[in-house]
């Protein structure tokens, strides 16, 4: 059978029951900084900015895979531009402008 005797002291017994205030008041005063409506606002709004942080960066990467595929359609490894494919669609980018002019040009006369 297990020994049940305390055999502290009655200081001890009081340093012990100081210690546990002391930590049971910290631990109160982290609760009540947790619980508080600017810290709980403070936290939301640092997890909206997170994952909008990671939302810009995965659109960033996006875009920069995008551009780098088309120039690699018009550019070739040196740096040089591929004419076979740049003469066609500069062609085409100034016949749309063209287009476009003619029809602004016709709904005003």
């Amino acid at each position: 059978m297990a020994d049940t005797a305390d055999t502290r002291t009655p200081a001890e017994i009081e340093a012990d029951i100081r210690r546990r205030r002391e930590v049971l008041a910290e631990t109160l005063d982290e609760i009540g900084v947790r619980v508080h409506p600017k810290t709980i606002v403070g936290d939301a709004k640092a997890k909206v900015v997170s994952n909008i942080d990671h939302t810009l960066g995965r659109a960033y990467v996006q875009v920069n895979r995008a551009v780098s595929d088309v120039r690699a359609q018009f550019v070739d490894e040196q740096g040089a531009p591929r004419l076979e494919r740049v003469v066609p669609v500069a062609l085409v980018a100034v016949g749309l402008v063209g287009l476009l002019a003619l029809g602004a040009r016709r709904r005003r006369g």
